[in-house]
C-alpha cells in the first residue's frame, strides 16, 4: 500500500484556505482548508470492500496491516500528503444555509490507478473549520448504514460514491438520536469513502453567493478539465454543456432511485453531487409499502419535502440553484432555462420507460401510461411491498391468478376486501392483454424484468439488525448483508430470508421507521 500513485489535482488547481489553524469560522476565497484527522484511542477495521481496494490498487494482503488501519482511521497520514476539508454552501430544506462545508469529513488524498482518479475521504474523523457547533465525529449506526448502502447502490447499478472500509474508533460519541433531549453515548466509527469527486452543487453556490467570480471560474474550469474533459476546453459554450451534463446525470440518478424505491431523505443542495452520484447516506430508506408521500426523515415528516414522489421535482429545484450559481460566468438565461425545461420533458419520457421496463413492456402502446397509473393507484389501496410486488410480477402467466402471485407483497392479506381484489383482477386482465403485444416469451420477459427489479435491497430493518449485532462487537451480519447485496438481482436461496416484508417489530422502532440526520 505504500506504493500507491498519489495525486493532488484538486489542491494543486484550486485555492487553499490561507489560515492553517483548525478553528470554526467563515472561510473566504478558498475551496478547502488543510486539516488533519483526530487521533483515535483504539481503532479497529471491522470490514473492508476488497473490490474497492482493488480499484485503488491496494492489495488484499495490505488490508490486514496496521498501516492500512492507521490510514483509514486517521491515526497516520499517508507519506507526502496533506489532508483537507472542502468548503461549500447549500440550500437546506429549501432555505439558504450559507457556508456549510465538510463538517465531519476529511479528504486524505487522490489515487491514480488504471487511468482512474479516486478521492479517498474519512467520514467521522474529527473537527474541521466547517464543523460549526458539531464534533466532526460519526457513530457506528450511521457509519454501518453508509458503508453498506453505498456499496449496495453500486451493485444495483446506481451512480454512487463508494466505501473502502468501516472502522470503530474505540471512542464514545455523544448523540441525541431523535433530537428530543435524550442524548446518550454511542460507539464512534469512521467510514473511508471513495469517489471520483466529492464536489457538490453547494461548492459552486458558495462562490456565487459571495460574488467571488474568480474562484467560481477556477472551480468550473477544474471541473470540466478533470471530470468532463470530453466537452472540450473551458469556455462559455462548454459551461452551458457542463450544466446540461449535470442535469442529465442528476435525472438518470433519480430515475434509478425511483426504479428501486430508494428515498434519499435529505436532498439539500450540499448533498447533490456534481457528477450525479448518490452521496451522503443519512436518513435514507427503501419503500416498503408503496407510497409516493413516504419519507424516512423525521425532520421532514411535517412538510415531506423529500418524499419519494417528490424526488424528481427536488432534483429540478436543486438544478435551478446550480443554474443560478453558474449564471454569473455564463450571463445567458435562455440556454440554462432550455436545459431545465428539457429535464421536465426527459423526466416524463424516462420515467415512463423505467416503469415499462419494470412491467416487462418493451414495445409501444398508447394506453401504457394509463396501465401504469392504474397500477400505482392499486399499489396504494392497501399497504403493498414494492420490492416483493415487482419481483414476483415477473412470474405472471395465465397459469396463476394475479392475486395469488402478489399475495406475499400485502402486509395484511386477511384484510383485503372484495373491492380491492376486484380492482386488482381488472388490472391483471388488462396487463395480460397488454403482454400479448410483446414479442418475447414469458421466460425472456422474466429475465428482463429481473434485471431491473431487485430481489434484495437494504431495508432499514436489515441495517438495524446489523447495527444491533455490531453494538455487541458481532460483525458477521455486516458481512452477510454486504455479500447478499453484491448480487441484488440474482436469486440467492441461501439468503431468501432477506427477501421478506418489514417485520412487525420494526413498525415503530428507531432506525427502522424513524430516522433523523443524527450521525
Amino acid at each position: 500500500m505504500k506504493n500507491l500513485t498519489i495525486k493532488s489535482e484538486f489542491t494543486d488547481n484550486l485555492p487553499a484556505d490561507k489560515i492553517l489553524e483548525n478553528t470554526r469560522r467563515q472561510v473566504e476565497n478558498a475551496a478547502y482548508s488543510y486539516v488533519n484527522p483526530k487521533q483515535t484511542s483504539n481503532p479497529k477495521v471491522v470490514h473492508t470492500s476488497k473490490e474497492m481496494a482493488s480499484e485503488l490498487g491496494i492489495l488484499e494482503k495490505d488490508l490486514n496491516t496496521d498501516f492500512f488501519r492507521d490510514i483509514v482511521t486517521g491515526n497516520q497520514i499517508y507519506p507526502n500528503t496533506k489532508p483537507f476539508a472542502m468548503c461549500y454552501a447549500g440550500h437546506q430544506f429549501g432555505n439558504w444555509a450559507g457556508q456549510l462545508g465538510d463538517g465531519r469529513a476529511i479528504n486524505l488524498f487522490e489515487i491514480e490507478h488504471q487511468n482512474k482518479n479516486w478521492k479517498v475521504q474519512l467520514k467521522g474523523a474529527g473537527e474541521t473549520p466547517y464543523s460549526r457547533t458539531a464534533d466532526g465525529l460519526a457513530v457506528l449506526r450511521s457509519s454501518i448504514r453508509e458503508y453498506l448502502c453505498s456499496e449496495a447502490m453500486h451493485h444495483l447499478g446506481i451512480a454512487t460514491t463508494r466505501a473502502l472500509s468501516l472502522s470503530v474508533t474505540g471512542d464514545s460519541v455523544l448523540r441525541d438520536i431523535m433530537y428530543n433531549g435524550n442524548a446518550a453515548y454511542e460507539k464512534g466509527a469512521i467510514v473511508a469513502r471513495v469517489s471520483p469527486s466529492f464536489l457538490r452543487f453547494g461548492s459552486f453556490e458558495i462562490f456565487a453567493a459571495r460574488n467571488d467570480l474568480k474562484n467560481l471560474k477556477k472551480l468550473v474550469d477544474y471541473t470540466i478539465n478533470n471530470h468532463f474533459s470530453y466537452l472540450g476546453k473551458p469556455s462559455k459554450e462548454n459551461y452551458i454543456k457542463l450544466f446540461e451534463e449535470v442535469s442529465k446525470r442528476t435525472l438518470d440518478m433519480i430515475i434509478n432511485w425511483q426504479r428501486v424505491g430508494f428515498v434519499h431523505g435529505v436532498m439539500n443542495t450540499d448533498n447533490m453531487s456534481i457528477l450525479g452520484l448518490t452521496i451522503d447516506y443519512g436518513p435514507y430508506g427503501w419503500l416498503e409499502g408503496f407510497d409516493f408521500s413516504w419519507t424516512p426523515n423525521t425532520t421532514d415528516r411535517e412538510n415531506r419535502r423529500y418524499r419519494f414522489g417528490n424526488q424528481p421535482n427536488i432534483g429540478l429545484w436543486n438544478l435551478y440553484q446550480l443554474a443560478n450559481a453558474l449564471y454569473p460566468i455564463i450571463e445567458e438565461v435562455a440556454p440554462l432555462n432550455a436545459i431545465l425545461e428539457q429535464y421536465k420533458t426527459d423526466f416524463e419520457v424516462k420515467s415512463l420507460q423505467m416503469m415499462k421496463s419494470k412491467l416487462g413492456l418493451f414495445t409501444s402502446d398508447e394506453d401504457d401510461l394509463k396501465l401504469i397509473q392504474s397500477l400505482e393507484d392499486n399499489l396504494q389501496l392497501v399497504e403493498t411491498d414494492m420490492t416483493i410486488f415487482f419481483r414476483n410480477l415477473s412470474d405472471f402467466s395465465d397459469k396463476i391468478s394475479g392475486i395469488d402471485l402478489i399475495k406475499d407483497a400485502f402486509y395484511d392479506l386477511e384484510s383485503i376486501s372484495m373491492d380491492v381484489k376486484k380492482r386488482w383482477n381488472i388490472w391483471f386482465n388488462k396487463y395480460a392483454d397488454r403482454l400479448k403485444i410483446e414479442r418475447v416469451s414469458s421466460e425472456e420477459r422474466k429475465e428482463n424484468m429481473d434485471l431491473v427489479n431487485p430481489k434484495y435491497v437494504l431495508r432499514n430493518y436489515m441495517a438495524q439488525l446489523a447495527i444491533d449485532a455490531a453494538d455487541n462487537e458481532d460483525y458477521n451480519l455486516i458481512d452477510e448483508l454486504f455479500t447478499v447485496l453484491k448480487q441484488p438481482y440474482t436469486d440467492q436461496p441461501k439468503y431468501n430470508k432477506w427477501f421478506a416484508k418489514r417485520p412487525d417489530w420494526a413498525n415503530n422502532k428507531i432506525g427502522c421507521s424513524m430516522l433523523s440526520c443524527s450521525s
